[in-house]
């Protein structure tokens, strides 16, 4: 397959009519059935929309989920040319879970996406300053906060919650931060973690499009944040 830049990767993309898909609340990254676009093969030149951007997410994750990647943005050649910039097109913001590797799940390579890993997507003030770094230096345009199922850290604050004690060392600041976001009550402990990890990712993404650094990109419409969940069984993503 003769190689392309992004922007042509993303005019492929508008023609299979991704766009729609792709910042309609409650979509599954998972759920389209046009064709899936090629995966990027060259350096980008520029930063598409964030639009375009999560398109593209939607064609990685798609073919992480087929079982077909095409592992883009690899070798010696790529990292030689990324050597003098970068120009991430979206940054992703997951958990630490060695089962969630963002280049993995959304079939993406060296210089494609600007990640930042906490448990539970907890934010502090390293997590915004990076947040902020990307969106204010490198002019990314959408930012994807990524929960999971079955997720250990949002496991453990309920467990703080239903215990009524606090977590010991540091796994007390991620279980305080998770905490409003575990549901009283529900028929079983996996319904509970699955409801808190939706309502955590939903927090997270309000408080950064509320946060001061990036307000008034989001107002402006230059950024984007939007949330969505990782099935660890399927492997597929669903926009929240």
């Amino acid at each position: 397959m003769q190689a392309m830049g992004r922007r042509a990767a993303l005019q492929g993309l508008a023609g299979l009519g991704l766009g729609g898909l792709a910042l309609s609340a409650g979509a599954g990254v998972a759920s389209a059935t046009t064709p899936v676009a090629p995966a990027v093969t060259q350096p980008a030149t520029g930063v598409p929309t964030a639009a375009e951007a999560l398109d593209l997410l939607v064609a990685g994750n798609r073919r992480w989920q087929e079982i077909h990647p095409e592992h883009p943005h690899e070798g010696a050649e790529i990292r030689r040319a990324l050597v003098a910039s970068q120009h991430p097109f979206a940054t992703i913001l997951s958990c630490v879970d060695s089962r969630v590797p963002p280049e993995l799940v959304f079939d993406q390579g060296l210089g494609d996406l600007f990640t930042v890993r906490t448990a539970g997507e907890v934010l502090d003030e390293a997590v915004l300053g990076s947040v902020a770094f990307g969106a204010g230096e490198l002019g990314i345009p959408l930012v994807l906060v990524l929960g999971h199922s079955s997720c250990g850290a949002v496991g453990a604050a309920l467990d703080a919650v239903d215990a009524g004690e606090e977590a010991p060392g540091h796994l007390a600041y991620l279980v305080e931060a998770i905490a409003p976001s575990v549901p009283p009550q529900g028929p079983d402990r996996a319904t509970r973690i699955a409801a808190a990890v939706d309502a955590n990712v939903r927090a997270v993404v309000d408080t950064l499009r509320h946060d001061e650094d990036l307000a008034e990109a989001v107002s402006h419409g230059d950024l984007t944040i939007v949330g969505a969940r990782y099935d660890l069984d399927s492997g597929a993503v669903t926009l929240l």
